[in-house]
């Protein structure tokens, strides 16, 4: 979705942007923010024209055709997606190198691991204004290779554009390949996928069967990586790492996986803490010193907040965000676990779990779930699904009780937002729980 004029207005103030460039497809939600105010910024329009906004043509061709002799590269500002409360911006060091001199981990992860190269065609599935498909599109490009970029996910048309352009590569979510296999199998197997080198993936957790599915359909093409926008450390899994440590988002590859409890004691192999990265790049929230202090610790370690533990090879698991835990009768239950057994059921298309008030036990579980025929939706199918989770799982980490929706709050890169789900259950509760 795009975002709304109340939200690409709190973004332009608080960046405190000089320039803003829309297209004729979102001019509306931006030209409530057009002023003459002095501090104002300028406005442009690309490809069109509308009151009180600039032309972008026209000024580029004001400007010259010739490179800037020692052009640095710079480093952009880019804003959280805010799955846990208003978007930030993420400030970098600026360094000087050369705008030709490609970045160094998406180098790696495209060039050396993925085999992008000049001859290329990569297929992305989500938008641009998102991390991981701008820079995978922007690497692309440096290499000399050739896009296509879908104006939205679905889940044939992919198959379909895959065949027709006989695409090399692409970077998806685990989103997408639920919706994938949730194709039936004759629709799948009228596309031929063999093109593929690499998949890469991101963004939120990978259900361990859904992953196991995509290799046996795909091979073994699939690259896993763990990072955030913050870009402070990076893990990376390929699917023969994955194989011999099913469930693992790799080793590090920028920056050094430590595990910390909650007094920041390290804890050793196998032990569930936050996830923290020693030695990698720096980064802050704009005009957030709080919450940048929150992010690292008294030696210098970040964390995204994410929880997890490492195994005896260095491979690091993730559990679920800390800011998703539930805590029921002192006990903390992490709800990645009760979504991958949910949606694991067929008539599941997406699930979303979270803790909700309980007066004696502080906090019980709750799912919401997105069905695929919502004629379903009721009490039948709820004590189907909370059944079929006890099948899975121990009985504190299934839901109480299970709420339907026609489809669930998520990103266009494939990211959950839960407190737009949560909020309601908490609106009439004083004390909103801590992870909100």
């Amino acid at each position: 979705r795009y975002l709304t004029a109340d939200e690409i207005a709190y973004i332009v103030k608080d960046c405190g942007a000089g320039a803003v460039i829309t297209t004729p497809k979102c001019v509306e939600s931006v030209a409530p923010l057009v002023t003459n105010a002095a501090d104002a910024p300028v406005f442009f329009i690309a490809g069109g024209s509308h009151p009180g906004f600039r032309s972008w043509d026209d000024a580029l061709a004001t400007q010259p055709a010739t490179p800037i002799a020692d052009e640095s590269a710079g480093y952009d500002m880019l804003y959280s997606s805010g799955t846990t409360g208003r978007p930030k911006g993420i400030k970098r060091p600026l360094t000087e190198p050369s705008i030709l001199v490609p970045n160094p981990l998406l180098k790696l992860l495209c060039g050396n691991m993925c085999g992008m190269t000049d001859e290329s065609i990569y297929l992305s599935p989500a938008p641009l204004y998102h991390a991981a498909p701008l820079r995978f599109n922007m690497m692309c490009a440096a290499l000399g290779g050739t896009s296509i970029i879908m104006e939205s996910f679905d889940a044939e048309e992919f198959l379909r554009l895959v065949e027709k352009h006989k695409v090399t590569q692409s970077q998806l979510v685990p989103t997408m390949f639920v919706r994938m296999l949730k194709l039936s199998d004759d629709v799948r197997a009228k596309y031929d996928t063999s093109s593929l080198k690499g998949a890469v993936h991101a963004a939120a957790p990978c259900p361990a069967d859904v992953k196991a599915k995509m290799i046996d359909w795909w091979g073994p093409i699939l690259i896993e990586y763990y990072a955030g926008s913050e870009g402070n450390g990076v893990t990376v899994s390929t699917s023969k790492d994955w194989l011999a440590h099913r469930g693992t988002v790799g080793r590090a590859v920028v920056g050094e996986v430590k595990i910390l409890d909650d007094d920041g004691v390290e804890l050793p192999v196998g032990e569930t803490g936050t996830v923290y990265f020693a030695g990698g790049p720096q980064f802050a929230y704009h005009n957030d010193t709080e919450k940048t202090q929150r992010a690292y610790n008294d030696r210098g370690w970040s964390t995204l907040g994410d929880v997890g533990y490492l195994d005896n090879d260095g491979f690091l698991y993730l559990t679920d965000r800390k800011a998703y835990m539930i805590i029921s009768g002192g006990v903390n239950i992490y709800p990645q676990e009760t979504e991958d057994a949910l949606i694991s059921h067929p008539a599941v298309a997406d699930v979303a779990v979270f803790g909700v008030p309980n007066e004696e036990m502080g906090e019980e579980v709750k799912a919401v779930v997105q069905p695929h025929d919502m004629s379903r939706a009721g009490k039948a199918l709820e004590a189907e699904l909370i059944s079929f989770c006890r099948q899975h799982l121990s009985p504190i980490k299934c839901p109480k009780s299970v709420d339907f929706e026609a489809e669930l709050p998520r990103t266009p890169t494939g990211k959950l937002v839960k407190r737009h789900l949560r909020d309601k259950y908490w609106a009439k509760v004083k004390k909103t729980p801590a992870q909100a």
